[in-house]
């Protein structure tokens, strides 16, 4: 689009009425068939898709120039994409494979760590995936925790993380096993060889900003959408997920990941039990319809390799119950009878397929230790 274009576009207002009208349209995913129709489950879908378009803002129009790149959260406490993980500190920063990058920062001692560049956008035609992927135990870090890694689309001596011509986003991801111990590292990014402060704004970024935030709202909402429309068909199983689907949609290359979908009468429970395997961390937890993490601020929705209790033999049972059952790895329902699950593998030598079972919460007195 001409730059004259977007000048009027943003004058007359078009472009503001697009983004709105294109806004409008991601309610059909709430209202497709499918999806539940309880008061909650209703009510938390547009919810969703408010925050969904608050986080747009900030990702296509706040923080969208790539020469003056800086870090902002894409998931947090109240802003939730396809079974974010309540353990995990997400930062991203808009880049692009014209330019070359420096991240720079402290390691922290947080469990795992690791940095990717992504094309694509959810919402949009282009291609989507990984371009590059680095994770903290291959980063040269100095003697005092410092480290600085470039962001090329060609080779650098060193930490190097690389980028493709078409590299849109940087994507850091730190996930704690205890938070109230650990600390996260300490980053910032800058653009090599800027000069000066970044160009004022300009009409055709908002246009373009604003029609990519509206995209993402619709992309991002249909996506996971269909997501839950499909694990539908298995109630109460977890299934292994393809990696070339998840690394589609920006996931860690690492994580190998079992989502399903849940459902339980007020009287059932639902065990999870699985035999961990090797791995740098794993975690179980439960989302609402809409691929959200329920809210962990309040309730234990979510067990990791540390949080988690063992049986003797060294396998896990996580019981989902509406109410306390007095027995370890509870994993509370916050109010919901429905939604979505999600356990992930990080760095995992197998992948043994998670075990799941209804029973009646009557029944869980009789459970083994």
């Amino acid at each position: 689009m001409s730059r004259d274009s977007s000048i009027d576009r943003v004058n007359d207002g078009t472009a503001w009425e697009e983004f709105c009208d294109t806004l409008k349209s991601a309610g059909a995913v709430i209202q497709r068939e499918l999806s539940p129709t309880g008061e909650l489950d209703r009510a938390e879908g547009y919810r969703y898709l408010s925050r969904l378009a608050r986080l747009a803002l900030e990702k296509f129009v706040e923080h969208a120039d790539p020469t003056a790149p800086r870090f902002y959260q894409l998931s947090h406490e109240t802003g939730k994409i396809g079974c974010d993980n309540p353990d995990s500190y997400y930062q991203n920063a808009a880049i692009s494979g014209r330019y070359d990058y420096r991240v720079s920062g402290t390691r922290g001692t947080v469990a795992y760590f690791g940095m990717g560049t992504y094309y694509g956008n959810y919402g949009s035609k282009a291609r989507s995936g990984c371009s590059g992927y680095l994770e903290s135990k291959d980063i040269e870090v100095a003697a005092d925790g410092t480290f600085e890694v470039i962001l090329s689309c060609r080779e650098h001596p060193g930490n190097w993380l690389s980028m493709e011509p078409d590299t849109s986003m940087l994507i850091v991801r730190q996930n704690f096993l205890d938070r109230a111990s650990e600390k996260p590292a300490e980053l910032t990014i800058e653009r090599l060889a800027a000069e000066g402060p970044p160009e004022p704004l300009q009409a055709g970024a908002l246009d373009e900003g604003l029609a990519g935030a509206a995209s993402f709202v619709v992309g991002t909402a249909s996506l996971f959408g269909n997501w839950a429309e499909g694990f539908q068909k298995n109630p109460n199983e977890l299934t292994a997920l393809d990696p070339a689907i998840t690394g589609g949609a920006h996931g860690d290359p690492n994580i190998f990941y079992y989502m399903g979908y849940w459902e339980l009468a007020p009287d059932e429970a639902l065990l999870v039990e699985a035999d961990p395997p090797e791995c740098e961390y794993w975690n179980f937890q439960l989302n609402n319809y809409w691929l959200e993490s329920l809210d962990y601020r309040y309730h234990d929705i979510h067990y990791n390799k540390h949080t988690a209790a063992y049986r003797k033999d060294g396998s896990f049972r996580l019981i989902i119950a509406h109410e306390d059952p007095g027995l370890p790895n509870w994993v509370d329902t916050a109010s919901h009878s429905r939604g979505t699950m999600g356990l992930r593998w990080i760095k995992a030598s197998t992948h043994p397929q998670p075990r799941t079972r209804v029973i009646k919460t009557t029944e869980l007195v009789t459970l083994a230790d």
